[in-house]
């Protein structure tokens, strides 16, 4: 294992490029034209062009070069103010700035490459270890440690070091995986379906009894037959349930709640533990039900024993939970008043639990709460019958993972698990080994190769290991070995197979399957037509969605919709709505599969006409008509402020710290992620700007001041003007025309969905009007959309360089910017569809070179 690491770690260094000395370009424009602000005395920006080097090879240089081209090509130096040059004045000076820039990095790619050696990051290692063992319910990221970033990204090479703890959890990843998809017993276990009453749960029962801890109805679960409440049950003077003897009853007995699955009512069905690993069906068996109001003076208050039918449908939400509280999300549903069964195919982990959530109801948390749906006759509830559950589904027995580890040999049931029983085990394990060698290698494997590993395995049985566990051993060892942790690709152009790994880690993030490695063992790849097939192929396979949800994880920081939470005091009406985090976030994902999947024009990004919602998103959003909790496209009315990513709630989340937002955060945001025009970072010693909650101050005014700090504002009449329109958006995304404000004022009125009334009162009006850096003013996020759109093309280059910087796993380059311009032509016909660009961008240079 020390010779992994040290190989891991030589594979991880950054390369380094090799010394590249020009002489001065564009002396002659660099005096008459840039002198009087940059030289040693005036220094303007802290940036003196006198004692630059033209030391290509230094990487700091090189991005001040780039810098100072970009500057002059945009028109800004010369500042306005000062008299221009002429076109070809200006034309000469980049041209003797480019063009030795260029020869620098084509030198440097001919001996390196574009793209820094690199393994694989945690998201495709899981994938990989799933498509590899033929087992999708792996869960294996969160073994690994976190993965460094670079240009946005967790692909980058220089950012995706290894150490000997990250060698350690590799191999204890790898183990585990291995061991999962063994059989289990020799014969194949049965399917089983097998129902589980909510009465006979011993957290839905025991919620109904009132205790010192609980003396409040909003908190217990109640019994139910059908629409009618049984008090008498709830008292304890007759049975929980009636059991089997009286089955047509028992099918009608439910549990019943007001409130979602919060402290202290978490309701699971706790007789049930997945007996393994694998596929299941879960079906469930709930319905609506309206509860009667309390007394006249505490009306918010349910009576538990006057119950009818709903009077809308309810959204459930599923979990599997690994206690305690470890929660991974299966589905959603709608339960109707009548009764509704549900069935979610889904997989899961040994042991996990199935929790149930009523999603939409209120979450009680003391003092005094308050359910804000309550109205004067009563309250929404959902009653749960049973869970049914199918499983596992075995397509074939034993598995297709441990057919890979160990084909067709017998083995037996032990204490320890299996054990196999080769016939000759020194043949039976190179056998084996040579097989499982050529499936998990994406390149052939060597006889150096088999043979290193062959010594892990006769070493183990040397020790005294069974033969199961060495070979277990010997395929850990494959698993963490740099050939199939990294991708190898040489300088120059790639050859069919390292093609198509890099394709297949692109729209897959995980290895090629067979068809594609056919198709490269064939050489036939690099062939346009069918390199555009394969890459069509993927993208239309269901597995693209591995794409989708990492590229949005890191392009817009989705990873992070979870990172902060709404403050309970300024937004109790987001503050422990998992309902709206979930659909936000899937709104974002659905969205932008629907734009690639459609190769919709990259303008959608900033406004489309549709939004992918469901009724709590609609709601949240103020658009009507929209039922259920399933998410679909939706038109959206002619003046709507959403459409586009711009204005959706994840990514206003994910721009925001939960209690207040920044214009300068999110003007940042979109300048950066959106048009491709990142801001310089923020001069040193200057604090940053603290929006007012007492809404004594508006984060305008406090910025008009920031601004007039001469280091600050060249930099802000760029960065704020975005963000000065998306402050028409709360913290979650909800459209606000006030800010709101604590401390003394007359407080809103309403109830969080904590149940806590409103301390929060309205503040000073939002202005989201701005003017753009050429002078173009809006009024509101509409009209800053149509601005941005101007310039259709903006939007789809850095798409573009988004796109291939995750593809590649390098960013686009200063050389590299004229092979981004003929993607953009060749995808400007379709208003550069955004299938059109990925196809694009595949078939390019950079994608097919190291």
């Amino acid at each position: 294992m020390k010779h992994l690491a040290s190989v891991f770690l030589l594979l991880s260094t950054a390369s380094v490029w090799a010394g590249v000395q020009s002489a001065r370009p564009g002396q002659e424009f660099l005096e008459n034209r840039c002198y009087d602000c940059h030289d040693s005395e005036t220094k303007k920006g802290n940036l003196d062009l006198t004692t630059l080097p033209f030391y290509l090879d230094d990487s700091k240089v090189y991005s001040m070069w780039v810098k100072v081209h970009d500057r002059v090509r945009d028109g800004e130096m010369p500042p306005k103010k000062k008299a221009q040059p002429e076109p070809a004045e200006r034309d000469a000076f980049l041209k003797s700035v480019s063009e030795p820039m260029i020869a620098a990095e084509q030198a440097h790619d001919a001996r390196q490459g574009r793209a820094t050696q690199r393994r694989l990051n945690r998201y495709e290692y899981e994938n990989t270890l799933r498509d590899l063992l033929h087992a999708p319910w792996l869960q294996i990221k969160e073994m690994l440690p976190e993965d460094g970033e670079a240009f946005r990204f967790n692909k980058i090479g220089e950012a995706l070091d290894i150490s000997h703890v990250q060698m350690a959890r590799y191999l204890a990843a790898a183990d585990y995986a291995l061991r999962q998809v063994m059989a289990t017993q020799v014969a194949r276990p049965p399917t089983k379906t097998e129902r589980f009453y909510a009465r006979d749960q011993k957290v839905f029962a025991t919620k109904m009894k009132f205790s010192v801890f609980n003396k409040s109805p909003e908190r217990a679960t109640f019994p139910l037959l059908g629409t009618q409440a049984q008090p008498e049950v709830r008292s304890g003077k007759l049975p929980l349930t009636v059991g089997s003897a009286d089955p047509a009853t028992r099918e009608k007995e439910a549990m019943g709640v007001v409130a979602s699955s919060y402290e202290p009512i978490e309701l699971r069905f706790d007789r049930f533990k997945a007996p393994a690993a694998g596929r299941y069906k879960i079906r469930f068996s709930a319905y609506s039900v309206w509860v009667g109001p309390g007394p006249k003076e505490k009306w918010w208050h349910p009576d538990l024993d006057t119950v009818s039918a709903g009077r809308r449908p309810e959204p459930v939400t599923i979990y599997s939970e690994t206690p305690p509280r470890l929660l991974r999300l299966l589905g959603s549903f709608d339960v109707n008043p009548d009764p509704t069964v549900r069935e979610l195919d889904t997989y899961l982990l040994a042991g996990e639990e199935i929790r149930p959530d009523a999603a939409r109801l209120f979450r009680s948390r003391p003092p005094n709460y308050h359910n804000p749906l309550a109205e004067e006759d009563g309250q929404p509830g959902v009653a749960f019958r049973w869970m049914e559950v199918e499983g596992p589904i075995y397509d074939q027995w034993p598995s297709a993972g441990h057919k890979l580890l160990f084909d067709s040999l017998p083995y037996k049931t032990t204490k320890n698990g299996i054990e196999v029983l080769p016939k000759d085990p020194a043949k039976d394990a190179e056998r084996l080994l040579r097989a499982f060698l050529q499936r998990a290698y994406r390149e052939p494997a060597t006889e150096e190769d088999v043979q290193r590993f062959l010594g892990i395995i006769n070493g183990a049985l040397k020790s005294g290991s069974t033969f199961t566990d060495a070979m277990i051993a010997g395929y850990s060892g494959v698993l963490c070995s740099p050939a199939f942790v990294c991708l190898e690709e040489k300088p120059g152009k790639l050859d069919d197979r390292a093609l198509a790994a890099r394709l297949a880690y692109f729209i897959w993030n995980s290895e090629p399957d067979e068809a594609l490695r056919a198709v490269a063992a064939r050489n036939d790849l690099h062939k346009p037509d069918v390199l555009r097939a394969q890459a069509a192929r993927l993208l239309a396979d269901s597995k693209s969605r591995r794409f989708v949800d990492a590229f949005l994880d890191y392009w817009l920081d989705l990873r992070k919709s979870n990172a902060t939470a709404p403050d309970a005091s300024l937004y109790p009406d987001y503050y422990l709505d998992d309902l709206l985090v979930e659909s936000a976030t899937t709104e974002t994902q659905l969205f932008f599969n629907e734009v690639l999947r459609n190769d919709l024009p990259a303008r959608h990004i900033v406004s489309s006409d549709f939004a992918m919602l469901n009724e709590r998103l609609a709601q949240h959003y103020g658009i009507p008509n929209v039922n259920g909790v399933n998410l679909r496209r939706v038109a959206l009315p002619a003046d709507s402020v959403r459409g586009g990513l711009l204005t959706q709630a994840s990514v206003l989340k994910v721009t925001a710290n939960g209690t207040t937002t920044s214009p300068v955060v999110r003007g940042a945001w979109v300048m950066e992620r959106v048009l491709g025009r990142p801001p310089p970072p923020p001069p040193p010693n200057v604090p940053a700007v603290d929006p007012d909650t007492r809404g004594a101050t508006t984060i305008r005014e406090q910025l008009d001041k920031h601004r007039k700090l001469e280091t600050c504002a060249a930099c802000h009449a760029k960065i704020d003007p975005a963000g000065f329109a998306l402050e028409s958006f709360d913290v979650f995304g909800g459209w606000r025309d006030h800010y709101r404000a604590m401390g003394e004022g007359e407080h809103a009125k309403g109830f969080g969905k904590n149940g806590q009334a409103f301390t929060f009162h309205e503040g000073p009006v939002v202005d989201a009007s701005g003017k753009l850096p050429d002078g173009r003013a809006f009024g509101d996020i509409r009209e800053l959309k149509r601005l941005l759109l101007a310039d259709e093309r903006q939007i789809a280059r850095n798409l573009t360089r988004q796109l291939v910087t995750y593809a590649t796993g390098a960013p686009v380059r200063f050389g590299d910017r004229p092979q981004v311009e003929q993607i953009l032509d060749q995808t400007a016909a379709k208003g550069y569809g955004v299938q059109s660009l990925v196809q694009a961008v595949v078939q390019s240079e950079l994608f097919q070179i190291k």
